[in-house]
């Protein structure tokens, strides 16, 4: 049975959604599940952009068969080879065979590489700016390597103002029903997704998102589909802002993030009590989080979302706590930069841990790292409380009111 929507007069989607996947690239929580999009001009030649995962290839190639209703599938534009996007190719190509596979030349050879020659023989790969006219329609090729991956391209209508957009503008979480960002409430339910998605999978391509935003900023985009998450076709301005901070690592918020690990509660005492001096100092916005029990993907999103980040966390074994170690590693490698962050360590005989967070900050650009760290000795001590309230002060003080 097809489930397919209109998007404009000759413009349908055609993807799925799966609320079953447990880890999205076998690696991020998906407790809300995802959907993959993909969409079918029905011009005078008909076009498919993208495919889907394997995981619901079923109604999508119901979804592709209802909509051509016996007509033949002339294009398959490919603007990202990922397989949860691309898994589905070689099925679709077996039902129609004289599709003509569209997609750079670096997508060529992942479809050779994923599916063999005879599949790549099919493909012909498209230039920086070369269009294709459908009928009514004119599509517009732009290449956008490294978001996140380097085969990339998006494809713009030049008619509709549509810009398929691959990976970029996409969400963790499936589609209850609605498709338009406008009918959701974005802000409150999906961005915590999109950012999170932005930042553990696109993030560390920060200067590859802002070389594809110039080009985007000359295009009069009325609608932006992209393959994962709510299609938009309002308030756009709204989701560039928020790619263009992202982008540059800019903080969404004033806010502050403590992120603790601790083995027997005595360093999360301490965080949480510095968490309350923050408070008493007048920081609104504190987000506190035992590192041991969220997913490091999660804690990524919150440092692209808070100026401020507090580092917590107990000496184990001569260094870091290995939780700590991860959620350090996991920034570094997002590209996190651009962050004011203190340091809470803890250990009973030879506190070591702030020593070796901050190596691993050193080793990220434009980390403004306080000097006032708090150094405890396995619990916290009343007379300490003054140094946790001179760190409080301090990061209440470099906060923008």
């Amino acid at each position: 049975m097809y489930n397919c929507r209109k998007l404009l007069p000759d413009l349908y989607w055609v993807g799925a959604n799966d609320r079953r996947l447990a880890l999205f690239e076998n690696l991020f929580p998906i407790p809300r599940g995802v959907s993959y999009n993909a969409y079918l001009l029905l011009d005078e030649k008909t076009v498919l952009l993208d495919t889907v995962d394997h995981a619901v290839s079923r109604v999508f190639l119901e979804n592709v068969e209802h909509l051509l209703n016996g007509r033949g599938l002339d294009y398959v534009i490919v603007n990202h080879m990922e397989p949860d996007h691309c898994a589905t190719l070689q099925a679709l190509l077996a039902r129609w065979p004289e599709a003509q596979v569209l997609c750079t030349a670096k997508a060529v050879q992942m479809i050779g590489q994923f599916f063999g020659p005879a599949l790549a023989a099919k493909a012909q790969s498209v230039a920086e700016g070369q269009t294709l006219c459908t009928g009514r329609h004119t599509l517009r090729f732009i290449t956008a390597p490294m978001v996140h991956w380097p085969e990339v391209m998006v494809t713009f209508d030049e008619g509709d103002g549509v810009l398929f957009s691959a990976d970029a503008f996409g969400s963790f979480g499936a589609l209850d029903g609605h498709l338009f960002a406008d009918e959701l409430d974005f802000a409150g339910r999906f961005l915590p997704d999109a950012r999170r998605y932005y930042a553990n999978i696109v993030g560390k391509y920060g200067a590859q998102v802002a070389a594809l935003l110039k080009k985007a900023a000359g295009l009069d985009i009325r609608a932006i589909c992209p393959l994962h998450g709510p299609i938009w076709r309002k308030n756009l301005d709204w989701l560039l802002e928020k790619y263009q901070r992202w982008s540059q690592w800019q903080p969404e918020e004033q806010a502050v993030l403590v992120a603790y690990a601790s083995m027997y509660g005595n360093t999360a005492e301490a965080a949480e009590t510095l968490a309350g001096l923050l408070a008493e100092a007048g920081v609104q916005k504190i987000a506190v989080y035992d590192v041991s029990a969220t997913d490091v993907s999660e804690l990524v999103g919150e440092a692209f979302r808070c100026s401020h980040l507090v580092l917590a966390a107990p000496t184990y074994n001569g260094g870091v706590y290995p939780k700590m170690e991860e959620l350090l590693a996991h920034l570094k490698a997002a590209g996190l930069q651009k962050r004011t962050v203190a340091l809470l360590e803890n250990g009973s005989w030879a506190p070591a841990a702030a020593k070796g967070m901050r190596a691993a900050l050193e080793g990220m650009k434009e980390m403004a790292l306080l000097e006032n760290t708090v150094s405890i000795k396995s619990s916290l001590a009343e007379g300490q409380l003054p140094a946790l309230k001179a760190l409080a002060d301090e990061l209440a003080g470099t906060l923008a009111r």
